[in-house]
């Protein structure tokens, strides 16, 4: 056991309780299968409190709090296939907003809260991107191509989709994944590719004032993934964890000062926090199944 002399315990007490004071507040949704099979909780952002919401036998799978508090979307395959539904924040009125035949996965809000994107492979079995209302009316087709496309979220002013892409030869059954972040103009369709490295990279998010973007990709030194930052535009790539460890699914506290995300093994996958400017990581969930795909609530 490691003893602490008087001074270093001081400066220990003291860094400690800087850090209480500046932890984050709010709600963590994430999804768990501490109860046998996948289900969406939340929890408060210190960890405790943690509270199964969606509470369905079958597989949820929860990625976006609606920007006013009020809904979380989630897909499940309930109905026999994967179908995006909203529920209230309490877990109440769970409704099927989607009701499709094909797979529909992957749904995130738009700032302003009427509009949802999402995954499909309705009109191509590889997955594209499609937007509708809120409610699921108007369901629209967004990209279009042979490529397997995932992992959609908007801008604050809507305008642009931030999604991660596979660019990988679709025929070529020995060619290896390469997951790829875009930024797409919705008005003109234009694309701009932000990330050109070896690996998977996805899991694209936008900070809440939209100077960054976290995202999730292989180190190319290491092999490992890891979470990582970057400007809006590509540049000043950063690797934020940086170890052993995988890491996986950011997300951005409001006020843009944490990250929350997923780290572990393959035995056991954990729900982290990291302080953007100390570094400084936290340890949410430690119960042994899997949490994983965090997302806090906006207030």
């Amino acid at each position: 056991m490691k003893i602490l002399s008087n001074s270093r315990l001081a400066i220990f007490l003291f860094s400690s309780l800087g850090i209480a004071q500046n932890s984050p507040t709010g709600k963590i949704g994430f999804t768990s299968t501490k109860d046998g099979n996948y289900e969406v909780y939340s929890m408060d952002a210190d960890g405790s409190n943690p509270v199964n919401l969606s509470n369905n036998p079958k597989t949820d799978y929860a990625f976006s709090w609606s920007k006013d508090g009020k809904k979380i979307t989630f897909y499940t395959n309930r109905d026999g296939n994967d179908e995006i539904y909203i529920m209230n924040s309490d877990g109440s009125e769970q409704i099927n907003v989607t009701n499709h035949v094909s797979s529909d996965r992957i749904p995130s809000f738009s700032n302003d809260s009427k509009k949802i994107v999402f995954v499909s492979d309705r009109d191509n079995q590889t997955g594209e991107i499609y937007i509708m209302d809120a409610n699921g009316k108007n369901q629209l087709r967004i990209t279009e191509n042979q490529y397997f496309e995932e992992s959609p979220t908007f801008s604050k002013n809507g305008k642009q989709l931030l999604f991660t892409r596979d660019i990988k030869d679709p025929n070529d059954s020995t060619s290896v994944s390469n997951g790829e972040l875009f930024l797409l103009n919705l008005k003109t369709r234009k694309e701009l590719r932000l990330t050109n490295k070896k690996g998977y990279d996805s899991g694209g998010t936008f900070s809440p004032d939209e100077k960054k973007i976290a995202f999730y990709g292989k180190d190319e030194k290491t092999g490992y993934y890891d979470i990582f930052i970057m400007n809006p535009d590509g540049s000043q790539l950063e690797n934020l964890t940086n170890d052993e460890p995988e890491d996986y699914s950011p997300a951005w506290s409001p006020d843009g000062k944490w990250l929350a995300f997923t780290r572990g093994n393959s035995k056991n996958y954990d729900i982290w926090i990291m302080n953007i400017r100390s570094k400084e990581m936290i340890r949410l969930t430690t119960q042994p199944k899997r949490d994983e795909t965090p997302f806090w609530s906006p207030k």
